[in-house]
C-alpha cells in the first residue's frame, strides 16, 4: 500500500491486588509502569503484590526500580517473574501504556464539514461548546488553527466570541491562512500574502495573544525544494513554526458524509459512519505507533490532527476514551515538539500532504508504508456526494 497523500492533493492497564490483606495498610492499586521525570512522583505510585512495592522509572533504555520490603516476602521465582515482566515492558519498541503522549490539534476553525448552517452563529456557538466540553473535562491542552476567511457572514464580534470559547477552554490558536488554498495550486507570493492576511485578522481578533504556530492547508508544505525552503524562511521571519502532524487521518471524510446524512435525515448512514469512525481512528493510531518505532526507533509524543466539525462534537468522548485506553497522556503541542524526534531531517519536497513520519522515512530512504485507508463504502459515498454538488 502506498502513501495516502491527502487529496486535500493493547496492552490494557493491568491491575493486581490481594483477596485478603495481610497488613492493615495494604490497598489494591493499579500497576503503573511508565516514564517519570522525577523519583518523588514515581514513589507515590506502587505496584502492590503481596508485600513488595515496585516503582520503575524508564529513562531511555535504563530502568531504575525502588523496592521496599515489608513483612511478607515473595518466592524467588515470583520475584524473578515480576522483574522480568517489568524489564520486558521497558525494552525499546515495547513502551508501557503510560509512556504514550499525544498533542491534539484542530484545523479549520471556526467550523468545517458541517454545511452552510454550520456557520450560523447560534448553531456555531452550540457546536463549539459541545465539541470542547469533553476536552475541557480531561484538561486537554489543544492547539487549534483558524481559517480567518471561513464563515465570512460572522461579524468581527461574533468571530471574537467563538474564538474566545476556544481560548477559554485552554486552546492555543494558530494561523491556517485566510482562504485555505493549498500551496500546490497557489504561487508562493500569493500564499505568503494569504498567511499575512490571516495574521492581521487574528491579531485584531485576539489582541495581544501570541500567535506562534502555522499549519499548511492540506499539509502541503512545498511542491519543490525551492518553494519549501522559501516558505520555511518566511515563517521563521514572521515568528511562526510549522505545526507538524504525525497522526494523519481522514476524519474530514467521515465528517463530510456524516453531515450530509444528518442533513438528509438518513439515520442509517449516520449510524454507519458513527460506528465505523472510532475503529478506523484506532487503526490509524496503531499503525503510526508501530511506524514510529520503525522510523524513529521508539515511540515519541505524537501530534493528532482533527477537524472542528459536527462528527467530532458527537464522538469526542469516545475518541478520548480510545486514546486513554491505549495509554495516552495528553500534552500540549509545545510539549510534544520538545522531543528530539521533531528535529529529524525532513528532506521531503513534493505535492503530497501526509504525516511527518512518512516524510522522515522518505528522507531516510526507507520503503513506503501507508496507513490504513478509510472504508471503501465511505470513500465511494464521499465521491458520490462531491460529484452531485459540482
Amino acid at each position: 500500500m502506498g502513501l495516502r497523500g491527502k487529496n486535500r492533493s493493547g496492552l490494557k492497564s493491568p491491575q493486581t491486588g490481594m483477596k485478603s490483606q495481610a497488613l492493615e495498610d495494604f490497598r489494591i492499586r493499579p500497576l503503573a509502569v511508565r516514564g517519570f521525570e522525577d523519583l518523588e512522583f514515581c514513589e507515590r505510585t506502587f505496584w502492590f503484590y503481596h508485600a513488595w512495592r515496585y516503582c520503575m522509572i524508564i529513562q531511555g533504555n535504563w530502568i531504575q526500580m525502588n523496592e521496599v520490603k515489608m513483612d511478607i516476602s515473595l518466592s524467588g521465582k515470583m520475584r524473578l517473574l515480576i522483574i522480568s515482566t517489568l524489564m520486558l515492558l521497558a525494552m525499546p519498541g515495547t513502551p508501557s501504556l503510560a509512556e504514550r503522549q499525544v498533542a491534539i490539534t484542530f484545523d479549520d476553525l471556526p467550523v468545517a464539514q458541517s454545511g452552510d448552517s454550520g456557520c450560523e452563529y447560534s448553531q456555531l456557538v452550540q457546536l463549539t461548546q459541545k465539541l470542547l466540553e469533553p476536552f475541557q473535562q480531561d484538561k486537554v491542552r489543544l492547539t487549534a488553527f483558524v481559517i480567518t476567511g471561513n464563515c465570512s457572514t460572522l461579524t468581527p464580534e461574533q468571530q471574537r466570541t467563538v474564538l474566545k470559547i476556544w481560548s477559554n477552554a485552554g486552546a492555543e490558536l494558530g494561523n491556517h491562512t485566510y482562504s485555505h488554498r493549498g500551496l500546490n495550486d497557489m504561487p508562493i507570493e500569493e500564499y505568503e500574502q494569504d498567511i499575512l492576511r490571516a495574521d492581521s485578522t487574528l491579531r485584531n481578533l485576539l489582541g495581544s495573544t501570541r500567535i506562534r504556530y502555522f499549519r499548511s492547508p492540506m499539509l502541503q508544505t512545498g511542491p519543490t525544494r525551492e518553494i519549501k525552503d522559501r516558505l520555511e524562511r518566511f515563517l521563521a521571519a514572521h515568528g511562526y513554526r510549522q505545526a507538524p502532524v504525525t497522526l494523519d487521518n481522514s476524519d474530514w471524510m467521515f465528517a463530510y458524509v456524516y453531515n450530509e446524512a444528518i442533513t438528509r435525515g438518513d439515520q442509517r448512514l449516520a449510524r454507519q459512519v458513527r460506528n465505523a469512525y472510532i475503529p478506523y481512528m484506532e487503526s490509524i493510531i496503531a499503525f503510526f505507533e508501530q511506524r514510529a518505532v520503525e522510523v524513529v526507533g521508539r515511540e515519541f509524543p505524537q501530534v493528532l490532527l482533527l477537524h472542528a466539525n459536527r462528527l467530532n462534537a458527537e464522538m469526542g468522548p469516545e475518541l478520548l476514551s480510545m486514546l486513554k485506553n491505549r495509554g495516552y497522556r495528553f500534552v500540549s503541542l509545545d510539549q510534544a515538539l520538545r522531543d528530539e524526534a521533531y528535529g529529524l531531517p525532513n528532506g521531503y519536497a513534493g505535492k503530497g500532504g501526509f504525516s511527518w513520519l512518512h516524510r522522515w522515512s522518505m528522507t531516510k530512504g526507507m520503503p513506503n508504508k501507508g496507513e490504513p485507508d478509510e472504508p471503501d463504502w465511505l470513500r465511494k459515498e464521499w465521491k458520490r456526494l462531491r460529484s452531485n454538488q459540482q
